[in-house]
Formats: structure tokens, sequence, C-alpha cells
């Protein structure tokens, strides 16, 4: 079966797409023997779910990102391995974006992330401009965390 998704593996096994979600999503509420022929059908299949989808269904990506002005600076690089392995442990990936001190990189990439291709930011600012007022947006929609040599800040996204 070439370039299977859910509806057509739901079609196949004479069952509803949502039985199929909630065996992949691990839910107690679907019969074992289904589950574990759900899976084995799928894993035949080279099936996968798409995880794009239910993540603009949940509105979460586990993905955090990281912006620091340079990687080969001993605290970044110490930084960002401190946080991948954090984000690791709870179920987090991140994405690392390296802005080389340049604002118009910084702003490009917040925008970029302001679209629900993060849950969160991990960032430290630009040094190169003193105006960060673009990042006001970012607090209504995600938690930021500014972290530098000198300070560390949170900002969560009001409830």
């Amino acid at each position: 079966m070439d370039n299977i998704n859910i509806k057509k593996l739901a079609k196949e096994l004479n069952i509803s797409t949502s039985t199929i979600s909630r065996a992949f999503n691990g839910n107690t509420d679907i019969n074992k023997d289904t589950k574990e022929r759900i899976l084995a059908y799928a894993k035949q299949h080279n099936y996968l779910p798409n995880h794009y989808a239910s993540n603009l269904r949940d509105k979460k990506t586990n993905t955090l990102a990281v912006i620091v002005p340079e990687i080969a600076n001993d605290f970044f690089s110490q930084a960002i391995n401190g946080i991948e392995e954090v984000a690791r442990k709870k179920g987090f990936y991140i994405l690392l974006y390296r802005t080389d001190d340049v604002f118009e990189k910084e702003v490009s990439f917040v925008n970029y992330l302001n679209n629900g291709k993060a849950d969160g930011i991990i960032m430290s600012v630009s040094g190169e401009a003193s105006d960060h007022n673009y990042l006001r947006q970012l607090e209504k929609n995600m938690c930021l965390l500014f972290f530098s040599t000198a300070f560390t800040r949170i900002l969560r996204p009001p409830k």
C-alpha cells in the first residue's frame, strides 16, 4: 500500500480513524487485541502518525527554540547541552538558532517561531540593539526565557 495515511489504514482494518488514533496515543479505552492489530498492521506498512496534524489539533509542538548569538562560546555551548538534556527528559525537542549577534536574524527567527512552530523560546538577546519591543508580541502566545552570562528572566503568557 503506497502513501498510507490514517484514513487508508482505517479503511483497510475496517475501524474508525479515532480508534487508530487512540491506539497510537496509548489511550486505555481501546481493546488490547484491536490495538495490537492496528500497531502490527501499521508497522508492516511503515505507517507513522502525522505528528504535525496532532500538533495543530492540540496546539502544542513539544518543541522549544533556543536562540543564541554563538555556539563556540563555552557558556552558550554548556547552556545548549543543559537545555537539551532537560528538554529531552521532559519530552521536548529543541530547535537551535544562531544569530551571530545580528539583530535582524534574531527578529527573523522570532517572527518565524511566533507562528506556532515552538511552545516556547529560550534566548540570549542580541547585544547589537537596545530596542527589543518586537518580543512583546510573543508574551501573548508562548513562554519566553531570557538568559545571558549576567541574568535570567522568564516571561509567561497570561492565562
